[in-house]
């Protein structure tokens, strides 16, 4: 059963080749969405798959930006499978 990650992470996360880091840590597994910029300086990531896939995720990218994050607001969403491949969605 595919499960949805809805993220915020807040710190020292924009200019840091985060949301690069993201779709590559995400194109290692069978995760679907998307990652972005928000005006406040925080990013968004909205990810689907199994839920092993999604944790591997979520610990990748806390392993990869540790020094970037200060907070990591993770809200667990129904998968729409709506999407067909993980991206970087542009400002």
């Amino acid at each position: 059963m595919l499960e949805r990650a809805h993220v915020f992470y807040s710190g020292v996360v924009q200019g840091v080749y985060f949301r690069g880091t993201a779709q590559e840590i995400a194109r290692r597994y069978s995760v679907s969405g998307w990652v972005r910029n928000l005006p406040d300086g925080r990013v968004e990531m909205v990810a689907e798959g199994e839920p092993g896939d999604i944790q591997s995720l979520l610990e990748g990218i806390r392993e990869a930006k540790r020094r970037n994050i200060t907070e990591e607001d993770i809200r667990r969403e129904d998968a729409t499978g709506e999407f067909g491949g993980f991206s970087i969605v542009a400002e």
